[in-house]
């Protein structure tokens, strides 16, 4: 498929601008984590496609490490919430206390009015305190003691983790809740030779080493204004909606035998995730439009927490990526 560049609205200026800040996001993430780059192109994407992103993976595989690198490369305010089951929504979005000197009500924010927000083992903490976060992510806004407030209105992310092998003490997310994020992530083991690295640097104290954060908020906020305005072609468009489609219906799918393992297809939400990932995807790539390859790139990121298989799946041992990579090539590539 050709797809005429002209047709982008971004200048050359913008565009040398944006390819800046990703380099800098990048090398500050190298800097202090070894390995998992799908996990930094997942970050960086989600940052300046503006969406919340979940990072699954078993204990130790620096997920903390990753998001607090991300968020620390932005001279932001960052908060980091630890997840236990006693958590509750006050905790997090803000309370109102008794001033006994006013003899009045005052209210008390939460560390959720960040611009970066680490929700830390987020399976941990109750179905009340989750849903307190909803509202918070989807609508940037809080409501307490009947007023509302607003998240930051420049740069408001939330990065979640969560420990998949461990269910005592933990309530796993609903879908509806899952749904809430742009992407998931799973985090992979690192190599033999990227073990030696962090044992290396391990014994330096490079990873521990304090750097100052190399990028400003409005840095990233022209960044997220760059990527809306990456050009989608009408062909792409369809393309996406044919995946999106395809996962409704897919024991439908001729020939696909996998598809009578999906239990329920995904919503508009994923299409228009993978609208802003596949610009996002496009421009850290060094491209203004993008092309079907770019949306087959963030599949596994933006259907493997919308797709939700049936029992049998477990049975079988059937992945979500695989069932994912199934419908996406029953579907023509334009």
């Amino acid at each position: 498929m050709e797809i005429n560049e002209q047709q982008s609205n971004i200048t050359s200026e913008d565009f040398n601008y944006s390819q800046e800040v990703i380099k800098k996001l990048s090398d500050y993430f190298e800097a202090k984590v070894v390995g998992q780059k799908q996990l930094k192109f997942s970050l960086i994407a989600s940052i300046i496609a503006d969406g919340h992103i979940l990072i699954e993976s078993v204990p130790g595989l620096a997920k903390t490490t990753a998001a607090k690198a991300i968020s620390d490369a932005v001279d932001g305010q960052f908060a980091r919430i630890q997840c236990t089951p006693d958590l509750l929504p006050g905790d997090i979005i803000g309370t109102q206390i008794y001033n006994q000197a006013t003899c009045k009500f005052e209210t008390m924010l939460g560390p959720v009015f960040a611009n970066f927000v680490l929700l830390d083992e987020v399976n941990r903490s109750s179905a009340k305190t989750q849903s307190a976060m909803l509202e918070a992510m989807q609508e940037k806004q809080v409501t307490i003691g009947g007023k509302t407030y607003r998240m930051p209105e420049d740069i408001f992310i939330v990065i979640a983790t969560q420990n998949p092998i461990e269910q005592e003490g933990t309530y796993p997310l609903s879908e509806a809740q899952t749904d809430r994020f742009l992407v998931k992530e799973v985090i992979s083991y690192p190599t033999a030779a990227e073990e030696v690295e962090i044992l290396s640097r391990i014994e330096t104290g490079a990873i521990s080493e304090s750097t100052p954060a190399v990028l400003s908020i409005k840095d990233i906020d022209k960044v997220q204004d760059i990527v809306d305005q990456v050009y989608v072609d009408e062909s792409v468009k369809w393309y996406i909606s044919s995946i999106v489609v395809a996962s409704r219906r897919a024991n439908q799918i001729p020939g696909f035998e996998l598809g009578r393992y999906v239990r329920i297809g995904v919503s508009p939400r994923a299409s228009i995730a993978f609208l802003k990932m596949a610009k996002a995807a496009a421009l850290m790539q060094g491209r203004t439009y993008v092309t079907p390859d770019d949306v087959k790139l963030v599949r596994h990121q933006v259907l493997r927490h919308r797709i939700g298989l049936n029992y049998s799946a477990v049975a079988d041992n059937i992945t979500v990526e695989t069932v994912i990579d199934g419908i996406v090539n029953s579907v023509k590539t334009p």
